[in-house]
Formats: structure tokens, C-alpha cells, sequence
């Protein structure tokens, strides 16, 4: 296992032995980033577990290699589509909304070592997005 795998894993053990639920503190930071999302989310308990859930497996996927990340993210591209236009700049915050959130939940377990490896992590995951993002557009283009 690489280093950032092996970092992220380390974090992603030590928020479940705390019992921490990541996901409430994500979306209370992204509610508050763009409140009008809000009235997307017709059962925000069980979205915000899902799409919480997705995102640290992608950036753990990312660290780990693994080549199931980039159909997810394509697919979770396209399936956003039925909200209309998403904007690349609310998939960037959500990503690092992700990542800040986990840092605090972590407090003083979160060093250089993990920043670092979620960090460089986060930046791929964004980076593909926009990637599916482009080439959604390209291939089924909004009228």
C-alpha cells in the first residue's frame, strides 16, 4: 500500500473508532456554502450518507490505485445531470469541504502526513470530476 493510502486508511480508522458521523458536519458546512441546494436533498439522511460515504471511498480509491474510481465518477456525473447544471465550483467545495471536515472531526490526530495525503488525493478526485464533467458535456450536450 502506498504512503497516502495507508495515511488516509489510518484516518479513516481512527474517525470510526471514535464513532464520528462525518456527514453532519459536512452538511451543515455545505448547506451554509449554498443554501439553495438544500431543496435538492428530498431525504438529506440518507443522500448525505451515500454521498459522504462515496467520497472518502474515491479518495481512498485514488491512494489505493484502484481502477473502479473513474466509471464512479463518471457515472455519479452523469446521474447528477438530472439536477440540471451543476457547477464544477460546488463539486470543488463539497470535495474539500470533505477534507477540512475530517481535519477537524481528527483534531489533533490530523498532522502534515495527513494533510498532505488527503490534500494531494482530493486534488485527483476534483481534477476528474471536471474531467467527467467536460466530457458529459461534449457527448450529450444540454439544449
Amino acid at each position: 500500500m502506498n504512503t497516502d493510502a495507508a495515511v488516509i486508511e489510518a484516518s479513516l480508522v481512527k474517525l470510526a473508532e471514535r464513532g464520528i458521523e462525518l456527514r453532519h458536519g459536512l452538511y451543515e458546512r455545505f448547506f451554509a456554502a449554498y443554501p439553495a441546494r438544500r431543496a435538492d436533498f428530498l431525504c438529506p439522511e440518507a443522500t448525505s450518507v451515500r454521498m459522504t460515504d462515496e467520497t472518502l471511498q474515491m479518495i481512498h480509491g485514488l491512494a489505493s490505485d484502484e481502477s473502479w474510481v473513474w466509471p464512479l465518477v463518471a457515472e455519479l456525473s452523469y446521474t447528477h445531470r438530472a439536477y440540471g447544471r451543476l457547477p464544477f465550483e460546488e463539486y470543488e467545495t463539497f470535495v474539500d469541504l470533505t477534507v477540512t471536515t475530517m481535519a477537524d472531526a481528527l483534531g489533533v490526530d490530523w498532522g502534515e502526513a495527513a494533510a498532505a495525503a488527503w490534500g494531494r488525493q482530493a486534488e485527483r478526485l476534483k481534477a476528474m470530476i471536471a474531467k467527467a464533467q467536460t466530457d458529459w458535456e461534449r457527448v450529450l450536450p444540454r439544449g
